[in-house]
C-alpha cells in the first residue's frame, strides 16, 4: 500500500514541476490537460517503470514505455527513436485505415447501435397502440366520450410514463449502477428492463398495469441512454469515436422507423394488435442482453477499479496492436490520476451540486439544458409519439395513418445521415439556428392544412407533406446535436453526472409533452397545437442564439476557454456585435463588414487534440 502511494505521489509531484495542479474549488475552467505534457524523456520512462512495477506489469514494460512516449507526442511519432519501423507503420495505418479495427471493436459498435435501436423502438410502440388500447380499457379520448377530458389525461399519462421514470429515476441510477456493475453489467440490466417491461405491457389487463409496466420501461431507457454513449466513447479509438457518439441518434431514429414498421405490420391482427405493437419492442432487446457480455468491458472502468491487467487485456481486444493498447492504458492511467487529484473523494451529491456552482461547469450545464429542452420544444415528439393519432385527425384511415407514420420514420432516419458531415463543418450552433426557423414554418403550415375542408382531396397529402419536410429539417440538426453537444461540453470530472443531467432534462420534457399533448390537441385543435409548437420553435431559436456557444472542432483547452466566458458577455456579444453584423452582411448585403471574434484562441496553449463529440 505504501509503495503504491509513494509511486503515485512521485508521478504527481513530477508533473506539478511543469504545470500548475488544478484546484477544483477555485479553478473556473476545471481544466485537465494532457497529463504527460512537459515531462522530460528520462523522467517519463522512469515513471512508467515505477507504474509497471506497482501494477505487476513488468512483462510489458517495453510496450508501456513506447506507448507513454507516443501518448506524450502523438503528432511527432516519426521522430521517437524508441519506435521501430513496424511500430511506426501501425500508427500510420491507424490514421490511414481508421475503420480497420478488430472484431471485438465491431462487436461493440454493433451492440451500441442495437441499444440505440431499442431506445427508438420503445418510443414508437405506443404510437400505433394509441389507436386501440384506450377503447379496450374504456379510456377513449375521442371528443364524443362523456369522460373525454379525463381520458385524454390518462392516455397522456400512460404514454409519458417511460419518460417520467427515466428523468426521475433511470438517469440518476446511471452513476451507482455503473459503479457497482460496470458498463456491460449496467447495459445488461437495462436490457432486461427493456425486455420484460414491454412484454408486460402487451399482457396488461388494466390501464394501471400498463402504466406500471411503462414506468419500469423508463428505468431501463434512462440508464441505457446515459451509459451506452459513454461505453462507446471509452472503448473506441479517437479516430472513429465522434462518428460513433453521433450514431446514437441515427440508430435511435432507425429504431423509431422499425417501430413504425411493426405498427404497420401488426395493425390488422384484430383486438390484440395494440398488445403486439407494444410487446414487439422486446425483439431488439434480446440480442442486446445476449450479446453485451461478448464485448470487452470498458478499460477505463476496469482501471478505475484498479484492475489494470484486465484493462490491458480488454484494450488488446479493442486495438490492433499491443503498442496501441499500452499507449491508451498508460495515458488513461495518468488522466485518472488527474481526475482523482481534482475531484478526490467528492460524493455523488457534491458532484451534482457542482454542476450549478463551479462557473465553467455551470455554463456547460446551462448550454446542455438549452439544447436538450429545445429537442422537446421543437415538437418532434408530438409526431414520434402521436403521429398515428394526428393523421387520423386529418382524415386518414387507420392503415393510411400508419403508412404516413412509416413515411415519417423513414424520412427521420434517412435525413440523419448528412449530420455526420455537417455537424463538424457547418457547426452545431449554426445547424440549429438554420433548422429551427424552418421547423417553425413547416409545423405552422401543417397546422393550417387542417383548416382545409375535409372534402378537399388536397388536405390529407398536404398535412403529410409538411410533416415530412419538418422531419427532414429536424434530423440533421436538432436530432443528433443535443447528445453530441452534451457529451463534449462537460470536463472529464463531470462527464457522467453531466450526461445524466442532460438526458434527464431531455426525457423530463418529453414526459411533459407526452402527458399534455392529447389534452392540448382536444383543447386547441390540431391547428392550434401545431401553431403552439411552431411558436416554441422560435422561443428555442432565441435561447440557442443567446445561450449556446459553438463547440465545433475545439480542443479541451479551447472548450475550457469558451466556457470561461461569462454568460452575460456571451449574450451581450450576440446582441450587440454578431446580430448587427449579420443584418448588415447578409440582409443589407454589405460585403465590407467584418465580424469581431468573441474568443481569441491564440492565447490558448492546447496540448490535447480535438476529438469529435467525445466529451474529451
Amino acid at each position: 500500500m505504501s509503495t503504491h502511494k509513494s509511486n503515485e505521489d512521485s508521478e504527481r509531484a513530477s508533473t506539478e514541476e511543469y504545470r500548475e495542479q488544478p484546484d477544483f474549488a477555485n479553478n473556473v475552467n476545471a481544466k485537465i490537460q494532457n497529463p504527460l505534457h512537459g515531462i522530460s524523456h528520462d523522467k517519463l520512462l522512469a515513471q512508467v517503470e515505477a507504474f509497471a512495477q506497482e501494477q505487476d506489469m513488468k512483462d510489458i514494460l517495453t510496450f508501456l514505455q513506447k506507448g507513454a512516449l507516443l501518448a506524450q507526442n502523438p503528432g511527432k511519432f516519426e521522430s521517437i527513436k524508441e519506435l521501430d519501423e513496424s511500430d511506426k507503420e501501425v500508427i500510420r495505418r491507424e490514421k490511414t485505415h481508421k475503420w480497420s479495427q478488430p472484431r471485438a471493436m465491431y462487436m461493440t459498435v454493433i451492440l451500441c447501435s442495437v441499444a440505440a435501436a431499442v431506445q427508438g423502438w420503445d418510443q414508437t410502440g405506443s404510437n400505433g397502440a394509441n389507436l386501440s388500447f384506450p377503447k379496450e380499457f374504456n379510456i377513449d379520448p375521442s371528443a364524443g366520450d362523456p369522460n373525454a377530458s379525463r381520458n385524454q389525461w390518462i392516455v397522456g399519462l400512460i404514454n409519458s410514463a417511460p419518460y417520467i421514470s427515466s428523468c426521475l429515476l433511470g438517469c440518476w441510477l446511471t452513476d451507482p449502477l455503473n459503479n457497482f456493475f460496470g458498463r456491460r453489467g449496467t447495459i445488461f440490466i437495462t436490457g432486461i428492463f427493456c425486455t420484460l417491461s414491454v412484454i408486460g405491457s402487451g399482457l396488461a389487463q388494466t390501464w394501471p398495469q400498463l402504466f406500471i409496466c411503462r414506468l419500469l420501461l423508463g428505468i431501463g431507457m434512462g440508464a441505457k441512454a446515459s451509459t451506452v454513449p459513454v461505453y462507446a466513447a471509452e472503448n473506441t479509438p479517437a479516430s472513429i469515436r465522434g462518428g460513433l457518439v453521433m450514431s446514437w441518434q441515427m440508430w435511435t431514429a432507425f429504431g423509431i422507423f422499425l417501430g413504425f414498421c411493426a405498427n404497420l405490420a401488426l395493425y390488422q391482427v384484430g383486438t390484440i394488435a395494440w398488445r403486439l405493437q407494444l410487446g414487439s419492442a422486446f425483439l431488439p432487446a434480446i440480442p442486446l442482453v445476449v450479446g453485451i457480455f461478448f464485448c470487452p468491458e470498458s478499460p477505463r472502468w476496469l482501471m478505475k477499479k484498479g484492475q489494470y491487467r484486465n484493462a490491458y487485456n480488454s484494450f488488446k481486444r479493442l486495438r490492433n496492436s499491443e503498442l496501441q493498447a499500452a499507449r491508451d492504458l498508460y495515458y488513461i492511467h495518468r488522466q485518472l490520476m488527474e481526475e482523482k487529484a481534482v475531484i478526490g473523494g467528492t460524493s455523488y451529491v457534491s458532484r451534482f451540486t457542482e454542476l450549478f456552482t463551479v462557473p465553467r461547469v455551470r455554463r456547460a450545464t446551462l448550454a446542455s439544458f438549452v439544447v436538450m429542452i429545445a429537442q422537446q420544444m421543437c415538437g418532434i415528439n408530438i409526431i414520434a409519439f402521436y403521429s398515428s393519432t394526428i393523421f387520423v385527425e386529418a382524415g386518414y384511415s387507420t392503415r393510411s395513418a400508419l403508412l404516413a407514420s412509416f413515411g415519417f420514420g423513414l424520412v427521420n432516419w434517412v435525413f440523419a445521415f448528412p449530420a455526420v458531415w455537417t455537424i463538424d463543418t457547418f457547426g452545431r450552433r449554426n445547424l440549429l439556428l438554420f433548422t429551427f426557423p424552418n421547423m417553425a414554418w413547416t409545423l405552422l403550415a401543417a397546422g393550417f392544412c387542417f383548416l382545409i375542408p375535409a372534402a378537399n382531396h388536397a388536405r390529407i397529402p398536404l398535412v403529410a407533406f409538411f410533416i415530412f419536410v419538418f422531419a427532414a429539417f429536424y434530423s440533421p440538426g436538432e436530432g443528433p446535436v443535443p447528445f453530441t453537444y452534451s457529451a463534449e461540453v462537460f470536463p472529464l470530472t463531470h462527464r457522467e453526472m453531466g450526461m445524466s443531467w442532460a438526458v434527464a432534462t431531455c426525457l423530463f420534457w418529453a414526459s411533459v409533452l407526452s402527458l399534455t399533448f392529447p389534452r392540448l390537441l382536444a383543447a386547441l385543435s390540431p391547428t392550434g397545437a401545431f401553431g403552439f409548437y411552431a411558436g416554441l420553435n422560435m422561443v428555442a431559436f432565441v435561447m440557442i442564439f443567446f445561450l449556446m456557444p459553438e463547440t465545433k472542432q475545439r480542443t479541451l483547452e479551447e472548450l475550457d476557454f469558451v466556457f470561461a466566458v461569462p454568460t452575460s458577455r456571451h449574450v451581450s456579444y450576440q446582441a450587440k456585435t454578431f446580430l448587427p453584423y449579420f443584418v448588415k452582411r447578409w440582409i443589407l448585403l454589405r460585403k465590407n463588414q467584418t465580424l469581431e471574434p468573441l474568443y481569441n484562441f491564440d492565447e490558448v496553449d492546447s496540448v490535447t487534440v480535438f476529438e469529435k463529440g467525445v466529451g474529451h
